[in-house]
């Protein structure tokens, strides 16, 4: 019966000796030591010996699996080794051979352009305020002088959500953060300087519009606030933002529900050309006005006492204007090459602060 023994021992070192992974050894261990192992099925065998045929038999086996136990720990060391051996030399850098080049990210504008506006205006004692993307028709419409017979509260021009509850008012996705002048003059008294940089939502495309587009809005709420104040406050922005010192502005009468008077601002450029600040030609950039007395009155200030002016702009249509880029289209589309050249370096801070 020793044969078997000897045939088992010599078997198990074979495979052993000629495992080359750490699957193949465990499937040896198993197939040897395991609960269901030709080993342990020997030793499950001896109750059907005779009491001195058991004994020699069982000390014979102890022998086997003791011996077979080392064999298998070692070639599992060996094996261990052999792999760390491999992966060190699968993984070993040559010092001496130049670095991969690595593509750093970039800024983008629109991020850039927020970050230019939000450090001017700061440079002016304005801090930055925000609100919800989606907003009742009162803050997006009612409280700033809006009928409900105005065009912009039509389906073609508003992407309107269900209601909350049951039976109440659709919501909207907000088509200016002028909902964020409203909240502030509810939630806060004057003095107030605050600009609402943030996502806006229209049902128009093409190359200038877009049906999310981003605005930055501004207010001052204050006694004795002037149209000077305005015209001061936006003529030294443009100035810097497009770092153009004498850079022509100028103000035109217009209309808006929410101001009284309303002005459309104008910069100086060049048709021809594109540049800004020259040539005789002149070019629309922001919206602006006196705050209307009907608003201030919506959000619980006594127009007799404040007086305020507040502004709009386009964030896309100023990075557009100041960095040539010519679609609006560019700003969403991920392509990293038009990204690589547009975006900024993020070692490049925006603190154009000069002038102001």
């Amino acid at each position: 019966m020793a044969d078997d023994l000897d045939i088992l021992r010599n078997d198990t070192l074979a495979a052993l000796a000629g495992a080359q992974d750490r699957a193949q050894w465990d499937a040896i261990r198993v197939g040897t030591l395991g609960k269901s192992g030709a080993l342990t099925g020997l030793l499950k065998q001896l109750g059907k010996l005779e009491p001195e045929e058991r004994k020699e038999r069982g000390q014979a086996l102890n022998r086997l699996r003791d011996e077979l136990t080392a064999a298998v720990e070692a070639r599992g060391r060996d094996l261990e080794e052999e792999a760390l051996q491999a992966r060190l030399r699968s993984e070993r850098v040559d010092v001496t051979m130049p670095a991969p080049a690595v593509v750093t990210g970039t800024i983008h504008p629109i991020s850039r352009t927020i970050e230019e506006m939000t450090a001017i205006f700061g440079a002016m004692g304005f801090s930055v305020a925000e609100g919800p993307d989606i907003e009742s028709q009162w803050h997006n419409f009612s409280a700033l002088n809006t009928p409900d017979h105005h065009p912009a509260r039509t389906e073609h021009d508003t992407f309107y959500l269900p209601p909350e509850t049951e039976g109440g008012e659709p919501r909207v996705l907000r088509t200016q953060t002028s909902g964020v002048q409203i909240r502030t003059m509810l939630g806060s008294q004057p003095p107030i300087r605050i600009i609402a940089p943030g996502r806006t939502y229209r049902a128009d495309h093409d190359a200038t519009h877009s049906p999310m587009f981003h605005q930055c809005e501004g207010l001052v709420v204050d006694r004795n606030i002037t149209l000077g104040h305005l015209k001061g406050c936006l003529i030294e922005f443009l100035r810097v933002y497009f770092d153009k010192p004498n850079l022509p502005v100028r103000f035109r009468a217009s209309y808006f529900p929410f101001t009284e008077p309303s002005m459309e601002v104008d910069i100086g450029w060049s048709k021809a050309t594109g540049e800004i600040g020259g040539g005789s030609d002149w070019l629309e950039v922001l919206g602006s006005g006196m705050i209307h007395p009907r608003v201030l009155a919506n959000c619980g200030l006594d127009p007799a006492e404040w007086q305020g002016f507040a502004f709009g702009m386009g964030i896309e249509r100023l990075a557009m204007l100041k960095n040539g880029i010519p679609d609006l289209r560019s700003f969403y589309e991920s392509d990293l090459r038009w990204l690589r050249h547009y975006g900024f370096s993020a070692f490049s801070p925006a603190t154009l602060t000069e002038g102001v």
